[in-house]
């Protein structure tokens, strides 16, 4: 029978860790250095849905873009062209995109252009 070891030190250094949330599960490196996280695309059914929202943003209104089945870089830049194609700001926020104002027909065009699936969502 193997003798149980007395210390920490007695080990070797060899620790046990159940902690999985700071590497990706996918290449296993630390989250800093992950190499895929670039190709992780949201899943859903591949249709982005334009709503106009403004609960929680002090009465400003705010139109969101949800679903967009892209990357996190490509995501980037379709953010940026749709604020520079609707002459506004915003952000790109959890793979959600915002573009300050009311501008729910115009982005719905701008994508079906760009030839995405697009849908209005909410009233």
């Amino acid at each position: 029978m193997a003798k149980k070891a007395a210390s920490f030190a007695a080990l070797g250094g060899l620790v046990f860790s159940t902690d999985a949330g700071r590497h990706c599960p996918d290449c296993r490196q630390p989250v800093d250095l992950c190499t895929c996280k670039q190709t992780l695309i949201p899943e859903g059914d591949g249709i982005a849905r334009v709503r106009r929202e403004s609960k929680g943003r002090g009465g400003k209104t705010v139109t969101t873009i949800t679903g967009v089945p892209l990357a996190e870089d490509a995501l980037k830049e379709l953010a940026t062209t749709l604020k520079k194609r609707c002459g506004t700001g915003g952000a790109l926020k959890d793979g959600i995109i915002e573009i300050q104002g009311d501008h729910v027909e115009l982005l719905l065009a701008e994508l079906i252009k760009l030839g995405y699936k697009a849908k209005k969502s909410g009233g």
